[in-house]
């Protein structure tokens, strides 16, 4: 196995954006926990993730790969990486900086404080923090609060403004700002351009993938969108309680879900069907019942030569709507069947998704 690649920016593409971010921070000689920290990503799952770099780029060791993220452009020496490691910096008045707090719900809830991790507190604390932070631009009264995070159970005592209280002091940058939770009469809110959330930055992502599809840049489009699915890590919002938590988990998971089949409608329109298999199939695990997504499985399989394997994908999806729902295939799983089963190709037309 080869110590270290040849200049070829094209071998960086396989990577996934957050790949590329890691390759970024390890070419640049960050260590782990600074990789983890600047990446929102547990500690111990860096050298994980480093691992798989490696065997992707056919690479020996940590340096070479560090090596080939200068041969392959990634670092510029003297400059660093061409682009930020982790968010980018927002832009404040005329000034562009990172915001100081960093939390991020697509996934377990955390915090980062100047770059540090922070420790949140109770469940029903974070959960507090969680419905702030998914609640962007706007005022949550005390009383959204206490139905949101307690529901039918409320509280004895006015345990909000406590728990406030305590998220403010675990969040001030001590940099003589004001709190990033900001109070008025209606109730509390993150100050706008203080905070950075991540689902924040995964609509801004949407908006973008958008533009460029309409754009007819197609390859960029997914590439966009995929740093987008990229920002979901794990169970969302796991273990916080209440009602609000529950419903925007239930959203959260179904905008994943939407925003990934629209990455894999796109990758098939651009013929990069073998490329689409492998999150095909895992979707389609996930998700048995969802029809578009066995469909466009069929027709990435059929188009890759797996004709039988299209098949199966349909018997498998049609006894599954019977036996769990009663149904039988709907209109879109029941057309790519039957041309895949003519082998009309030109009949294979792609459904858009909608972001």
């Amino acid at each position: 196995m080869p110590t270290t690649a040849t200049a070829d920016r094209s071998t960086v593409t396989t990577l996934t954006s957050q790949e590329r971010e890691l390759l970024y921070a390890v070419g640049c000689g960050l260590r782990d926990a600074e990789i983890a920290s600047a990446l929102a990503l547990p500690d111990d799952a860096v050298a994980g993730r480093l691992a798989r770099i490696l065997a992707k780029l056919g690479l020996r060791d940590r340096a070479a790969a560090i090596v080939h993220a200068f041969d392959c452009g990634l670092v510029v020496p003297g400059h660093g990486p061409r682009e930020p490691v982790g968010p980018p910096a927002r832009t404040v008045g005329r000034q562009a900086r990172e915001p100081r707090v960093r939390i991020c719900v697509l996934g377990p809830l955390k915090a980062w404080r100047d770059g540090r991790p922070v420790d949140l507190g109770p469940l029903r604390q974070q959960a507090v923090l969680a419905a702030l932070a998914l609640s962007p631009d706007r005022t949550v009264s005390q009383q959204e609060l206490l139905d949101g995070v307690w529901g039918m159970e409320p509280p004895n005592t006015k345990v909000v403004p406590v728990y406030i209280y305590r998220l403010r002091k675990i969040l001030n940058t001590g940099d003589g700002q004001d709190s990033v939770i900001q109070r008025d009469r209606c109730g509390y809110r993150l100050v706008p351009g203080a905070v950075e959330v991540d689902v924040t930055r995964m609509e801004e992502l949407v908006t973008a993938a958008g533009k460029a599809e309409r754009a007819g840049e197609l390859a960029e489009a997914v590439r966009v969108c995929g740093q987008a699915v990229d920002l979901f890590r794990g169970e969302l919002l796991s273990c916080l309680p209440g009602p609000f938590v529950e419903l925007e988990r239930l959203r959260l998971t179904e905008r994943r879900i939407t925003l990934a089949q629209r990455k894999l409608d796109w990758q098939l329109r651009l013929g990069r069907h073998t490329e689409a298999i492998a999150e095909l199939w895992a979707l389609a695990v996930a998700q048995p019942l969802n029809e578009p997504v066995a469909a466009m499985l069929m027709r990435a399989l059929y188009r890759s030569g797996r004709r039988a394997e299209a098949l199966a994908v349909y018997d498998r999806t049609r006894r599954r709507l019977a036996d769990d729902l009663g149904v039988s295939p709907g209109r879109l799983l029941s057309r790519t069947h039957l041309m895949i089963l003519r082998g009309h190709d030109a009949g294979l037309g792609l459904t858009r998704t909608t972001p």
